[in-house]
């Protein structure tokens, strides 16, 4: 096995003063100087299962740049695994959402395999750190490294982003699973909400952090209306004239391109830029329920003269640790094949490039901010960044009422939370009313940019990361 590290550059958390005022940048700036301080001598470690694709990479590649500013020496190694282990931690995933997944087990085998490569990557770890530094897992994925860590030493910080409020016959299995690898070696765990944590999760160890996004980098800085419309285009996904590769600023200064192209399966030609687009951007995951959005669409559509519909997900052979996306996509790709003809005119399916991170991120970028509505009909969801990303552009949003989604929509307020995420009838309301009524939807998303300020800008990500440092270290 090999542990792959990720180039994390210094950005000067400066940067925040003009958008958040000065307040928040002086908390902002401390955090930083106390994590600086209290770790001295140490690395911090960070440790996922992807560089690219999902939230967690991405809320990584937010903080610790800003953190390496600070003067802390931050670090971010990805696990290898083979293919079996990648289906049981999909399974698992699966199961701490609720769901029985593949309907394949969890038992004395999967966790030995679970074990072995855990041991091997292990190793790795071993060759690169230190007993001072910290360890900080993300998720099941490599969440056998715990032991190994603990015994050489290390304090052990365990996150954890997926779950529900609550557990059932399926998430039990699973945190049955995961607790061996766990209890006995972690010493703080961090949830996105309290309500996920397993009841064998010490209350007192316990830190509840809600993720967060950078307004800084390619997937939410401002574009203005050409380049929205250039990148469109270009990818495929509107009508519009091609000009050949869009420029653009990278996250270092230089200059970028968007030059590959989405794989779309549509009929007939794309939107005109001018019509109502509707967006759902997810992976290609049954939780995210892509399929159960067209449905819903497709339900409504007989009372809307000019709307499309666009499901756009990741190329799913650049998500490694997703076995199940091309599954998902393929199921999408049916249901799609026997809509009406004249429905399935109006939705497209998108792939979109992941070569480069950050033209993916230009590209979802510019779909957001074109996004007439956007929609996260999710039937779990740990937080959702989609939703605090789509607040952030001012966007109105149509969104289930679950996991920590009720956590950034007030119904009604900064957007649309629907009860029940399998009720077609409910959601096709929600969007014939934001669609209607343009008043209203400009409401919503004035609402939704104000609130994404408040709650879910990295600052306030980063001061909790404080926080938890110094009750590791105390």
């Amino acid at each position: 096995m090999h542990l792959e590290e990720v180039r994390i550059p210094a950005r000067d958390p400066e940067v925040f003063r003009a958008l958040i005022g000065d307040e928040r940048t002086e908390r902002l700036l401390d955090a930083g100087a106390r994590i600086a301080k209290l770790t001295a001598g140490r690395s911090l470690i960070q440790v996922n299962s992807t560089a690219k694709g999902g939230g967690v990479a991405e809320m990584l590649q937010v903080l610790l740049p800003y953190a390496r500013f600070a003067g802390a020496d931050t670090r971010w190694l990805v696990i290898e695994g083979d293919p079996e282990f990648f289906v049981i931690t999909k399974r698992l995933h699966n199961h701490l959402y609720g769901t029985p997944g593949d309907g394949g087990p969890l038992g004395a085998s999967e966790a030995e395999h679970f074990r072995a490569v855990a041991e091997a990557n292990a190793a790795e770890l071993a060759a690169v750190s230190r007993p001072q530094d910290i360890l900080m897992i993300h998720d099941p994925q490599p969440a056998g490294l715990a032991a190994s860590a603990k015994d050489r030493g290390l304090p052990v910080v365990w996150r954890c982003h997926v779950g529900i409020d609550e557990q059932n016959e399926y998430s039990q299995q699973g945190w049955d699973f995961l607790r061996p690898f766990l209890e006995p070696f972690v010493d703080r765990y961090v949830f996105t909400r309290g309500e996920f944590a397993p009841d064998w999760v010490p209350r007192d160890r316990l830190h509840v952090i809600p993720p967060s996004i950078d307004p800084f980098n390619a997937k939410n800085r401002p574009l203005d209306p050409e380049a929205v419309g250039a990148v469109l285009a270009h990818t495929g996904i509107v009508r519009g004239p091609l000009a050949g590769p869009v420029p653009y600023t990278r996250d270092d200064g230089s200059v970028g391109r968007v030059e590959h192209f989405a794989d779309l399966f549509h009929t007939g030609p794309p939107p005109d830029l001018d019509q109502p687009l509707v967006v759902q951007i997810s992976r290609w995951d049954h939780m995210k329920d892509m399929a159960g959005v067209m449905a819903g669409f497709a339900d409504w559509v007989v009372h809307d003269k000019g709307s499309r519909l666009l499901l756009a997900g990741p190329s799913v052979t650049r998500v490694a640790d997703d076995p199940e996306g091309a599954q998902v996509l393929e199921e999408c790709w049916h249901a799609w094949r026997d809509l009406p003809h004249g429905i399935r005119a109006r939705v497209q399916l998108a792939c979109l490039p992941m070569i480069d991170a950050e033209e993916n991120a230009i590209i979802v970028n510019a779909i957001q901010r074109h996004a007439a509505v956007v929609v996260q009909k999710s039937l779990a969801e740990g937080f959702g960044l989609t939703v605090a990303e789509a607040m952030f552009k001012g966007r109105p949003i149509i969104a289930s009422r679950v996991g920590g989604i009720p956590d950034q929509i007030v119904n009604g307020r900064n957007g649309i939370l629907v009860d029940d995420p399998a009720d077609r009838s409910e959601f096709g309301l929600a969007l014939g009313r934001v669609l209607d009524e343009p008043a209203y939807a400009a409401q919503l998303g004035e609402a939704a940019r104000d609130d994404a300020l408040t709650n879910h800008i990295g600052d306030l990500h980063l001061v909790r990361w404080a926080a938890l440092v110094e009750a590791l270290l105390a």
